[in-house]
C-alpha cells in the first residue's frame, strides 16, 4: 500500500510539512511574534509604496522601458487620474501591494530607472523625447508609419504596423471622459523605436532632438 503524501508546502524550493518545526516557526513570522521581523516588514513596505509614488514621477521614455506587468502599469496610470485625496491614498496602497509582488530584479530596475531620470545627461534626455515624438506620430499617423519603414529598413515593419494597430484599439476601449488607455502595444513601440534610433546613427540623432528640444523651450 503507498503511503499516504504529506500535507505541506514549499518555500524557496524545500518542502515544509504541516505541523513541522519550521512550519511554526514560519507561521510564528508571518504572524508577527517577532517584532524586529514585524519592524522590518512595515520598513519594507513602507519603502517599496514609496518606490511606487516616484513611478508617478517617472518620464515616460523611462517607464515604457521598464519590465512592468500589465496590473501595475493599469494601477499607475488610474492614480494620476485619481484627483480624490482619499481616492489616491487607497490606490497608493494598492501600488505598494502590487510592488511587493515584483522580482528583486525588478525592483533593481525600477531604481536604476529614477537614478538615471536624475541624472540623465541632456543628449540621452534628447533621444528619448525623439523617441516620445516618434512613437505618437506612428500612432496617430499613417504617413509617418511609411516614412519610418522606409527610412529605418532594419525595422520589422509587419511587427511594427501590428503593434501600432493594437495601440490605435486600446485609444479606443478607454473609458469615456478618461485619458486614453496607453497598454502594452503603446510602450513597445516605443522600445522598437528606441532601439532603431540608437542603431541607426544615434548621436546624429541625438544632437537633432537636442537640437529641436532647445528650439522648443525657446
Amino acid at each position: 500500500m503507498s503511503r499516504k503524501p504529506k500535507k505541506g508546502y514549499f518555500v524557496r524550493g524545500q518542502f515544509v510539512a504541516e505541523g513541522s518545526e519550521l512550519d511554526l516557526e514560519l507561521k510564528r513570522e508571518l504572524k508577527g511574534t517577532d517584532d524586529a521581523s514585524r519592524t522590518d516588514l512595515k520598513r519594507e513596505s513602507d519603502e517599496l509604496q514609496k518606490l511606487g509614488g516616484e513611478l508617478l514621477t517617472l518620464r515616460a521614455g523611462l517607464f515604457d522601458a521598464l519590465p512592468l506587468d500589465e496590473k501595475l502599469v493599469d494601477a499607475i496610470a488610474e492614480a494620476k487620474r485619481i484627483t480624490n485625496f482619499e481616492g489616491k491614498r487607497r490606490q497608493m496602497q494598492f501600488i505598494g501591494k502590487l510592488m511587493r509582488k515584483l522580482e528583486p530584479e525588478v525592483l533593481e530596475a525600477v531604481r536604476q530607472a529614477l537614478s538615471e531620470q536624475a541624472s540623465v545627461p541632456a543628449a540621452e534626455t534628447a533621444a528619448l523625447h525623439e523617441a516620445e515624438r516618434w512613437r505618437d506620430r506612428l500612432i496617430a499617423d499613417d504617413d509617418a508609419l511609411g516614412g519610418w519603414i522606409e527610412t529605418h529598413p532594419a525595422t520589422d515593419s509587419q511587427q511594427l504596423r501590428a503593434l501600432v494597430r493594437q495601440a490605435r484599439k486600446d485609444m479606443k476601449t478607454g473609458p469615456a471622459g478618461e485619458a486614453p488607455r496607453q497598454g502594452k502595444a503603446y510602450r513597445e513601440i516605443f522600445q522598437l523605436v528606441r532601439a532603431q534610433l540608437a542603431v541607426h546613427g544615434g548621436d546624429d540623432h541625438a544632437a537633432a532632438a537636442a537640437e529641436q528640444d532647445r528650439e522648443e523651450d525657446a
